[in-house]
């Protein structure tokens, strides 16, 4: 079987593009909360403060902004593509070019998040597709670093 020509982008197996892992960043955690809880640390602006950023812009509506400003000059931007309450949210992201901001223009990738209860506690699940092969391995770091502190903030949160 021949590789592919220049230019061309490599396909898997049966020729549809690269999607195996190596094109995406997924990560499951488990969350000592329920899912309406673990919801709103994604969809309201200052919870998503309690793990991720420093002072987020939330519009949880198809079309609505996602930006989440990290401190410094990092700003995560995007749009929230689809939101099914408790279950699932699907947001675009990208970065405002800054020093040391990665190589992924605002919106450009996309992030699935998908929650599961069980026993009384969530399975969340995140597929970060899109992202450039310059930037996978940053980003599949920050996701292992940011979601043991969703899980932490979600799971001592008073009110839900």
């Amino acid at each position: 079987m021949a590789g592919p020509r220049a230019g061309q982008a490599p396909q898997s197996p049966g020729g549809r593009g690269l999607t195996g892992p190596e094109a995406s960043v997924e990560r499951t955690i488990r969350i000592s909360a329920r899912p309406a809880t673990v919801w709103r640390y994604w969809t309201d602006p200052e919870r998503i403060c309690d793990w991720w950023g420093a002072s987020a812009e939330l519009d949880p509506r198809p079309g609505g902004i996602c930006l989440v400003r990290l401190g410094g000059d990092a700003v995560m931007r995007g749009e929230f593509v689809e939101l099914i309450p408790h279950r699932r949210i699907v947001f675009t992201l990208g970065w405002d070019p800054a020093d040391g901001a990665p190589p992924v223009p605002p919106g450009s990738t996309t992030v699935t998040i998908t929650l599961a209860e069980d026993d009384g506690e969530t399975v969340l699940t995140l597929r970060h597709t899109g992202l450039p092969p310059a930037a996978r391995d940053m980003h599949r770091s920050g996701w292992s670093h940011y979601l043991p502190m969703l899980a932490s903030a979600a799971g001592h949160d008073r009110h839900g």
